[in-house]
């Protein structure tokens, strides 16, 4: 995959930041009085991979102006080397905007994890072109890959109109590849469903890279595939494969479409795969069992290890085995997102291999 040079940024994303508190110990919500918290979105989730291996990566957002929620949500990203821009939206008295929070439960053995979102009042839902400079980002500055989200396109009417026109930027920029997870929401797109499928039909259009499990494919562009559920995933792997040769033809310009296998056997064990198609060339990773801390971002982490490897410009066989890698790298975790330590701890994972390194 062809990619621009001398650009200021690897991997740009829009999204709505947010913060997600957990209980101490993976207790249950509603017994715990001790929460730890952290600065989240599946976006940003997904740049981490690249900003912890040295890439330049920014979140395109908006923040609460004054809020200490807003002020820690940047330090975060800071810490995490994700660079920032977007306005400062005045938060409208104690009912006006602020960021959204996502209440979750890791769960453990046999309870299922849980989690609230409670978004109410969402400073990204403010989302519009307007705040940005999108010719100097995609011309001056230059950008590599812009990564989109069907969560950040579905938010609201204003961040639809806002997805499609930095698809659009992107796509007249001359070079900047456009990757696409549809992230479908079934809340998000309730009363919108016209309007959204077509959204997110015309960025497909324009998309080099496609991202989406089975219910995705399915609701968000209409495909037919495999049950949705994760179960008997070894029998399955020829429906998975089907259904993006549809995705394909649908959307011919597209030149890699991937998405993961998941069967869960419990919170804490899980058969994680995953399938990727580069050009006419078929890459399979069969579900295999992997220990589970924390499932959430595990799907982010697969796109982001994705990601990081066609930017840094990898074999293309090994796209697949870092996104895996990657993927299961976040579940061995609290946190949302997938933070390694270098390229020898991806492929480590990737191998079975968690001897001590010294």
């Amino acid at each position: 995959m062809k990619l621009r040079d001398n650009c200021k940024y690897d991997l740009v994303c829009p999204t709505s930041m947010g913060v997600r508190i957990t209980p101490v110990d993976r207790l249950p919500v509603h017994t715990s009085r001790f929460f730890e918290m952290q600065a989240t979105s599946a976006e940003s989730n997904v740049l981490n991979v690249s900003s912890s291996l040295g890439l330049k990566t920014k979140v395109l957002t908006s923040f609460v102006k004054d809020s200490p929620i807003a002020s820690f949500i940047k330090a975060e990203l800071r810490f995490r080397n994700i660079d920032y821009e977007g306005p400062e939206v005045p938060q409208g008295g104690a009912w006006g905007y602020r960021h959204q929070f996502n209440i979750a439960d890791s769960g453990f053995g046999s309870r299922g994890p849980r989690v609230w979102n409670d978004r109410s009042g969402e400073v990204g839902r403010t989302l519009k072109a307007q705040d940005f400079d999108l010719d100097r980002i995609f011309r001056t500055e230059g950008v590599r890959i812009l990564h989109l989200s069907g969560l950040v396109c579905a938010l609201s009417p204003e961040t639809t109109a806002f997805c499609l026109e930095v698809a659009r930027a992107a796509k007249e920029a001359n070079g900047t590849v456009i990757s696409f997870d549809l992230n479908y929401r079934a809340s998000f797109w309730k009363g919108r469903e016209e309007e959204l499928r077509a959204a997110f039909s015309e960025i497909a259009g324009v998309a080099d890279i496609l991202i989406g499990n089975e219910e995705d494919f399915q609701l968000a562009l209409g495909m037919k595939g495999p049950e949705a559920g994760g179960k008997d995933l070894e029998k399955k792997i020829g429906q998975f494969k089907d259904m993006i040769a549809q995705v394909r033809a649908s959307y011919p310009q597209a030149g890699v479409f991937a998405t993961t296998l998941r069967e869960v056997v419990s919170a804490n064990e899980h058969n994680w795969g995953a399938l990727v198609l580069v050009g006419d060339t078929w890459y399979v990773e069969e579900p295999r069992p992997i220990q589970v801390m924390d499932r959430i971002g595990g799907g982010d982490g697969f796109v982001g290890g994705l990601l990081y490897a066609i930017l840094a410009g990898k074999p293309q066989e090994d796209w697949i085995k870092m996104g895996w890698a990657t993927g299961v790298l976040a579940t061995t975790v609290l946190t949302d997102y997938s933070t390694p330590a270098d390229e020898e701890q991806i492929w480590s994972v990737y191998s079975g291999n968690a001897r001590v390194k010294r």
